[in-house]
């Protein structure tokens, strides 16, 4: 593993994010010297602006977790998308290259286009086809950063679920379903679409290790298991004790002008052989989750998954 130094930090850009918020609280447990920075500091699509940020931290390693994720968005403004996602990208990659810094860089798993059938997985390997604006712009950043420098890793997550929620989503999927299930429901829950969810607690140290090793290219970091959200979302309820019905529809329910892939699923086994484990399986980590959340208590009963 790395070491940092006073002199040469990790610097996490997208600090105060649902990711990278995580990354900063397992950095400060792990001991690591490191520097967060987010949209406030410094922005990332301005060559000069983040050249000069990074001339004077002089990092050992940067970790990108700055990014629109908001699907909908990104579709209805494809300029902006591909200049915060992709360009955005650039820029960090280049600024990280004359610092002679290793650059992580955090992309997802709607560069796949989700044709395969469920039960089957995307392995790092395959061929990027995204659906998407969203998607495309996350593979165009992914190309760039690997046209940009050698010594850099490319992390895929999906679906990720924190305590700090998204920003630029107004929080994360399960706080949506048990918002609306305190509401009364009925809820209505997509039951055709598979993925891997990520709990970003998990994933962060995974990252980190990931980070301060030799590895390079592309390493997918999710949750192992895959489900749908209909089951997802069944669990959060179930969990918390909502009698709230959760009743499971086709995709085509919520009409959209934005494709998703049916079957984003990522394969961890890379992960698993890299770190010696893989994470904890999705229903443990969201246990976990709505445990520090304080939608369940921390009794016994509920506190035997954490780790």
């Amino acid at each position: 593993m790395r070491v940092m130094s006073a002199s040469r930090p990790l610097l996490i850009l997208g600090s105060a994010g649902q990711l990278g918020s995580d990354i900063l609280v397992a950095a400060q447990r792990l001991g690591i010297d490191h520097i967060g920075l987010n949209h406030t500091d410094v922005d990332v699509t301005v060559a000069a602006d983040v050249a000069v940020a990074f001339h004077r931290i002089k990092p050992a390693v940067v970790i990108n977790c700055t990014s629109l994720t908001n699907v909908e968005g990104c579709e209805e403004n494809p300029t902006e998308a591909y200049r915060v996602n992709a360009v955005g990208a650039l820029v960090m990659a280049r600024a990280a290259r004359d610092v002679a810094a290793r650059f992580i860089h955090l992309s997802t798993d709607y560069v796949f286009d989700g044709q395969r059938e469920p039960g089957t997985k995307y392995s790092e390997g395959d061929a990027m086809r995204p659906l998407n604006v969203y998607g495309a712009s996350k593979a165009a950043a992914e190309q760039l950063v690997w046209q940009t420098l050698d010594d850099h890793l490319i992390v895929r997550v999906s679906s990720l679920f924190g305590v700090v929620g998204a920003r630029g989503k107004g929080g994360n999927f399960i706080e949506t379903v048990l918002r609306k299930a305190r509401e009364g429901g009925p809820l209505k829950v997509v039951n055709d679409q598979w993925m891997t969810p990520t709990y970003s607690a998990d994933a962060s140290e995974a990252i980190l290790r990931l980070a301060m090793s030799e590895t390079t290219g592309v390493v997918h970091v999710t949750n192992p298991d895959a489900c749908t959200w209909y089951a997802l979302a069944t669990e959060a309820v179930s969990l918390v004790g909502l009698a709230t019905p959760v009743e499971p529809v086709p995709a085509t329910a919520f009409p959209s002008k934005v494709r998703r892939p049916r079957n984003s699923a990522l394969a961890t086994l890379k992960l698993e052989q890299l770190i010696g484990s893989s994470l904890p399986p999705w229903r443990q980590a969201l246990r976990v989750y709505l445990t520090s959340k304080g939608h369940l208590d921390k009794s016994p009963a509920n506190t035997l998954t954490q780790r």
